[in-house]
């Protein structure tokens, strides 16, 4: 029986679900915290948190070909347990409303979506899938993460005109749930289809404006104005979004036309660069989290001394979210921190350490002025050019929280990010609630 922790505090009204040692190391991993109504799971792929990769997943030693794909047993694996966890806290997988997968190949998604299927029947949440370098664990093919809600709270399943999935997937593009909107990642496509032609530029054109604009424009005016409109929403109610770019040089036209739509509307925005995408020629996918128009919560813009380049937009609180843009290590100079150093130092994973302090440091700083601390975490997503950065991260985490639990997703991107010595890219969501 693996070690668990269950940690509740009333000062911070979080119920955090942890083992102390992940795989026998200091790392305290909170792999569930509930604060009110809603739950994340965060970072979970197919190892057990004592002994690591269990025979269910690996196959038979002898005849690891013996079953099913190993995907699929990756699948049943982790959904299996996400609906064990939800149990726990009164819940299951049918109140979920937000999933998010990662994928080192698109090889192990058709497998995945089987295992999804039979877990979570007619209704699928949100999703966001994506393929990148490769999941925390080696030899993984999964990474999901999962936020959901407790019984009592309706979630309305919205299906937007030209807003769908492909049948293979079939999750549902969009719900209401408590006054919130999730729509799930968005591509420049028709689902099924391929890529929509008036988001490319014509094949015959050696100059017809480019391809990352009409991708970025389309997905703005026809999927995600679309998807709030049908959920009784507006853009003016976006509250976060996260974009996946497959060529980090695209990031200056992205944000400009972001920023023609965005300019008068608070919105964080966490960018990430990005292996591949489900359609082939699609290079962004955005998923977006809004406020519905008769929300009663109102957002507010939290402003800190943080360096203005270390987002590409603002924080957000609303109700009981703390919501800042994807935070990047670039101090106030305009460099990324530590990196006159930390290439000389890799075996002490300096270059994690530092950009993870600065990135905390900065976050330290918007929880203070809205009320809350980083000890009120509910989500860190860390994206990473290298998987060494993480034992730097876990070090800077130890020194700004001690042993609290952490609530981690790690993923490694492909090599190219937005800033040279640039290691990591961290999206956070944290509780003000009291």
């Amino acid at each position: 029986m693996m070690p668990v922790e269950i940690l509740e505090g009333a000062a911070t009204m979080l119920e955090v679900r942890s083992v102390p040692n992940l795989l026998g190391t200091p790392v305290s991993y909170a792999y569930a915290v509930k604060a009110g109504p809603w739950i994340f799971l965060t970072g979970h792929e197919a190892f057990d948190f004592e002994g690591g990769i269990p025979e269910e997943v690996a196959g038979p030693a002898g005849f690891p070909l013996f079953g099913r794909p190993r995907s699929r047993r990756e699948g049943d694996f982790i959904l299996q347990r996400m609906r064990r966890i939800l149990r726990e806290f009164g819940s299951d997988l049918g109140n979920g409303v937000r999933l998010d997968q990662y994928y080192p190949s698109p090889a192990a998604v058709d497998p995945y979506h089987l295992a999804r299927h039979d877990e979570f029947g007619d209704y699928i949440p949100p999703s966001t899938s994506v393929v990148m370098e490769r999941c925390f664990a080696t030899d993984v093919n999964i990474s999901t993460s999962l936020i959901a809600v407790m019984p009592g709270y309706e979630i309305h399943k919205i299906h937007p005109a030209g807003v769908g999935s492909a049948p293979s997937s079939g999750f549902v593009p969009a719900v209401i749930c408590d006054e919130f909107v999730f729509v799930a990642g968005q591509m420049a496509h028709n689902a099924g289809q391929g890529l929509d032609p008036r988001a490319h530029v014509p094949d015959h054109s050696a100059w017809a404006g480019s391809e990352i604009r009409k991708q970025t424009e389309f997905l703005i005016l026809n999927k995600l104005m679309p998807a709030l409109e049908a959920a009784g929403s507006s853009l003016e109610q976006s509250l976060k979004a996260q974009v996946y770019l497959a060529h980090v040089d695209d990031v200056p036209d992205f944000v400009d036309v972001w920023n023609q739509h965005y300019a008068n509307i608070p919105c964080a925005v966490t960018v990430v660069p990005t292996k591949s995408f489900a359609t082939v020629g699609g290079i962004i996918e955005i998923n977006l989290l809004a406020l519905t128009n008769t929300a009663t919560r109102q957002k507010q813009v939290i402003a800190a001394e943080i360096p203005g380049m270390a987002a590409y937009g603002p924080c957000v609180r609303v109700g009981e979210f703390l919501l800042p843009s994807g935070l990047m290590p670039i101090g106030h100079d305009g460099n990324v921190v530590g990196k006159t150093v930390s290439p000389g130092f890799a075996a002490l994973s300096h270059a994690g350490y530092t950009q993870a302090a600065a990135v905390y440091d900065y976050a330290e700083a918007l929880c203070r002025i809205a009320g809350t601390s980083m000890g009120n975490m509910l989500r860190a997503q860390y994206f990473v050019s290298d998987l060494t950065a993480f034992p730097g991260i876990v070090m800077a985490w130890s020194a700004k929280l001690g042993a609290q639990p952490h609530p981690f997703v790690c993923i490694q991107t492909p090599p190219a990010v937005p800033a040279p010595g640039m290691q990591l890219i961290a999206d956070f969501w944290i509780s003000v609630l009291s």
